[in-house]
């Protein structure tokens, strides 16, 4: 089945991450899509993230494809005006990518070239309007194309963000904009989530919760400090302190496994988005952990 086939199937679909190489260098990336298909319902490729100037998405979704690997093809609207972003649109569906998975992109202060000028002319829910402009045979301006696309498209949500209500609100904007399925920010409180997940229900679309890995106590109290959305229980903290340096990682990869494996058992949600951050060879692991293979 494809990624959308699979979703809509009911199917517990799980997609992970590729991230191009800073370079042309690609036999890693080669590798890692050797390693995770068959394994997982598709991957998404970044762009340029965090702000780092990397190979661009497309041409590792080619890639992908080439091998076997079904992309989800990651665009921001950091880099690139509305031009740019149609032109880019139709050049990777030629190249038969058929998954986008729209977002605005994280500030250039955040990257390697923090004198970028950032674009931003539009954001993730006037790409969403875009994608569904094309889909429907017309660009973003009302003029005619010869030849329409047909992308399966979706966004992103940040469900532990505090306040909520604001994130509901974007939500709820970007299912009117057209997307039909969501991959979260990462999530660690289970019972926090399905109170989301119960105000996401009322929508027709697929929601796939975001794992990402934790390597240690010290990764986990950073991301509380630094990245808005995320919030590591303590006792999750406690678990990996616990384990000590030595068995830290294979103790995030149990946390990731059993998460996994409690949102399948429970029907909280509609998948998994696994975000292993440069450990792409741990995802078969932790869905064997988690009794996906």
């Amino acid at each position: 089945m494809s990624f959308k086939e699979a979703l809509e199937s009911g199917k517990f679909v799980v997609t992970a991450e590729i991230g191009p190489p800073k370079g042309t260098d690609i036999h890693e990336v080669i590798h890692h899509i050797e390693l995770l298909k068959g394994k997982i319902d598709a991957a998404n490729v970044t762009d340029n993230q965090s702000a780092v100037m990397r190979i661009c998405s497309m041409a590792i979704c080619k890639i992908a494809l080439e091998n076997g690997l079904e992309p989800i093809l990651q665009m921001t609207c950091r880099d690139r005006n509305r031009i740019g972003l149609q032109s880019d649109l139709l050049g990777a569906y030629v190249l038969g990518i058929r998954n986008v998975l729209c977002m605005t992109g994280d500030y250039v202060t955040a990257g390697d070239h923090r004198d970028a000028k950032p674009v931003y002319d539009v954001e993730s829910v006037q790409l969403l309007q875009i994608v569904e402009k094309l889909n429907n045979g017309k660009d973003m301006a009302g003029n005619e194309l010869k030849g329409s696309t047909n992308f399966f498209y979706g966004a992103v949500v940040t469900p532990e963000s505090d306040p909520v209500e604001p994130q509901l609100l974007k939500f709820e904007k970007k299912v009117k904009a057209g997307a039909k399925f969501f991959q979260t920010q990462a999530i660690y409180d289970i019972e926090a989530f399905k109170n989301f997940m119960k105000e996401a229900r009322k929508f027709p679309v697929k929601i796939l919760a975001g794992i990402v890995v934790l390597k240690s106590a010290g990764m986990a109290n950073f991301m509380n400090k630094n990245v808005p959305g995320i919030r590591v229980p303590k006792e999750l903290i406690e678990e990996l302190k616990s384990a000590g340096k030595e068995k830290a990682l294979d103790t995030g990869l149990n946390i990731a496994a059993r998460h996994i494996k409690q949102l399948k058992d429970d029907n909280i949600c509609d998948g998994v988005h696994i975000m292993a951050i440069g450990m792409e060879d741990k995802v078969p692991i932790i869905m064997e952990r988690a009794g996906l293979i």
